[in-house]
């Protein structure tokens, strides 16, 4: 008896009800939605396995379990300032503030993001000088250390990292560590062993329940965060591996952006640290005093916004799209990758065709193929509308950086890119201050000298085969 025609006719039918799951009760968008049945439909087999890989839908339980009584100081200072912007009676350090009000607002609203405004911060765009801060500030550590990274390698700078770790943890410092399951799947035992042996503790995020087939493989903590006593935190692009030194042949020189802070921010960076490890581990951390040490440093107002698979909005997104739409003069976008959805490529069709000046830089050589000919597919589009766009010569382009009008500015890890918007869990600080915000409107700047612009006349001399991948890929580039 030959069963081929039956097993062929079970995945059928399976492929039709999975089709059916995705239209009628995931609710997915339409793009999405398109795309995963272009796949079932294209590859009947393979693509049912695809899906129960890459497609499933994160669970919306609460992934993040928070201490009762700190949620409820949280939530209780977040109504305090919600009703000082609704009654204009928020205290401002700078006059430049009042017009953000409704940015800051949304935060506050939608995802707890209160605004502090006593902040010093520090901008690096190259890894060697963030590295040395960063291990510096490490050893200077007497309390605490808490390091979360999408990806941490077992290679020069990991050690030089490992080595600092094993000092603190022998002195007593507390030293955590939480890696990506996924983004650090080359990370060793060993590196993981001599850390704990020490006294540190390192956990994942989102870990396989069987080795070497994780269900989740499409929903990963992309965050990365320091804090260290309390104090200081970073926040940005920046991983922890050779290749953010620039040692990495194939890429080169690594131009990324990252904040060190110091002020009322860090208690927000310190949460969000906290939240993800207690998603993690066995063994929590309670919201001690300890943990939130840090004073007035400065005048810098900010906010520090999260997203993830596990939000009703997609907080990050929101606010790209707030500051697009408030432009009056000019928007400087860094990203190394150009994917928006529908929402936020008309935002900058809007303001390109409202006559402000739209620049976008991205990089020359793509580090995954599909989302580069997307990238280049959606640049089309703008540069169609208008906009200015850089393709940076002088190696990688991995900053992740919006400035608008030379008054605020947004900087983390959120790419411009549907799986930063609704698959990736990630951390971006909002900042409201014009020295800052010229600062990395300077270093863009900076960067127009080792890029080469891009105009709709070259793009147009695009060879067919380019084309057709482009088309592939933005085709597929709602579950990339």
């Amino acid at each position: 008896m030959n069963i081929i025609p039956y097993i062929f006719s079970t995945i059928i039918i399976l492929n039709v009800l999975l089709a059916l799951a995705i239209i009628f009760l995931e609710r997915r968008d339409a793009s999405s939605t398109w795309a995963w049945l272009m796949v079932l439909l294209f590859i009947p087999v393979a693509g049912f396995f695809l899906y129960l890989v890459f497609g499933r839908r994160l669970s919306h339980k609460e992934i993040f379990i928070w201490d009762k009584k700190s949620r409820l100081g949280l939530l209780t200072a977040v109504q305090d300032q919600l009703r000082a912007i609704k009654d204009r009676s928020l205290r401002v350090q700078h006059e430049d503030i009042v017009q953000y009000e409704d940015l800051i607002y949304m935060h506050l609203k939608n995802n707890d993001a209160l605004l502090t405004q006593d902040n010093e911060v520090e901008v690096f765009t190259d890894g060697q000088k963030k590295f040395h801060a960063l291990l510096e500030d490490i050893e200077g550590a007497t309390d605490h250390v808490h390091l979360l990274y999408y990806i941490v390698r077992d290679d020069q700078l990991g050690e030089r990292l490992a080595e600092v770790l094993i000092r603190k943890a022998q002195e007593n410092v507390e030293v955590k560590l939480l890696y990506d399951d996924m983004g650090s799947r080359s990370l060793s035992r060993k590196f993981i062993k001599k850390i704990e042996e020490a006294g540190g503790m390192v956990e994942s995020f989102f870990p396989p329940l069987i080795p070497k087939l994780n269900m989740k493989i499409n929903y990963r903590n992309h965050r990365k965060l320091a804090i260290i006593d309390g104090e200081i935190g970073y926040i940005g692009g920046f991983n922890i591996g050779d290749e953010y030194l620039g040692f990495n042949k194939r890429f080169g020189y690594w131009r990324d952006t990252h904040l060190r802070v110091k002020g009322g921010a860090v208690h927000n960076m310190q949460t969000r640290f906290i939240l993800d490890w207690n998603q993690a581990s066995r063994k929590d951390i309670h919201y001690h005093e300890r943990y939130y040490q840090a004073e007035a440093q400065g005048d810098v107002a900010m906010q520090i916004v999260s997203s993830g698979p596990d939000s009703e909005w997609e907080q990050i997104k929101h606010g790209y799209i707030k500051m697009i739409l408030s432009a009056k003069d000019y928007i400087y976008i860094q990203t190394p990758y150009f994917i928006p959805d529908d929402s936020l490529l008309d935002a900058l069709r809007i303001a390109v065709l409202s006559g402000v000046d739209v620049r976008i830089m991205i990089p020359k050589m793509p580090d995954h193929p599909f989302v580069y000919w997307a990238t280049f597919s959606n640049i089309g589009d703008m540069l169609n509308a208008g906009a200015t766009v850089y393709v940076y010569q002088k190696g990688f382009l991995h900053a992740k950086s919006i400035v608008v009008d030379g008054n605020i500015a947004s900087v983390g890890t959120a790419n411009i890119d549907v799986r930063s918007f609704r698959l990736n869990f990630e951390v971006n600080a909002f900042l409201y201050h014009p020295d800052i915000a010229h600062e990395l409107a300077d270093r863009f700047h900076e960067d127009i000298i080792d890029s080469t612009e891009l105009t709709y006349k070259l793009y147009k001399k695009r060879s067919l085969w380019i084309r057709f991948k482009e088309a592939i890929a933005r085709l597929l580039s709602p579950i990339l």
